[in-house]
């Protein structure tokens, strides 16, 4: 049985949009409840673009305590949300929701560059 490269161009696709739905529904549900906290409104990290703190606050919800703790030390801990402090705000259905979305985001985002890198070396090639 052979896969072709449209079938999973397709199904990285649809993977994709489940990630983009996530990332609106984590945005309104959690990152919402946080921007509007005194407490938390300033420890969401740097935000480059309209909504990269999404990203921050999921990444430091989706991460490990020992990556966090390692992030927060370094030199640029600026640039990232604090993880202790958000997770004393939030709940264990904001950090399920978290980890969902950000590591879909990952795995979807290093699919794609993947399936260019095939296509380019010729694995699809008939």
């Amino acid at each position: 049985m052979v896969i072709s490269e449209s079938s999973i161009f397709a199904s990285l696709m649809a993977f994709m949009f489940v990630t983009c739905v996530l990332y609106v529904v984590f945005g309104q549900v959690t990152v919402r409840k946080l921007r509007k906290k005194q407490q938390t409104k300033d420890a969401l990290g740097t935000e480059f673009v309209s909504g990269w703190d999404i990203i921050n606050v999921a990444q430091a919800l989706a991460f490990p305590l020992s990556w966090s703790k390692k992030l927060e030390q370094s030199r640029i801990s600026f640039m990232y949300a604090k993880a202790s402090l958000l997770r004393e705000h939030t709940n264990k259905l904001d950090c399920i929701l978290a980890a969902l979305f950000y590591w879909m985001m990952i795995s979807s985002g290093l699919s794609g560059v993947l399936l260019v890198l095939l296509n380019f070396l010729g694995v699809f090639s008939e």
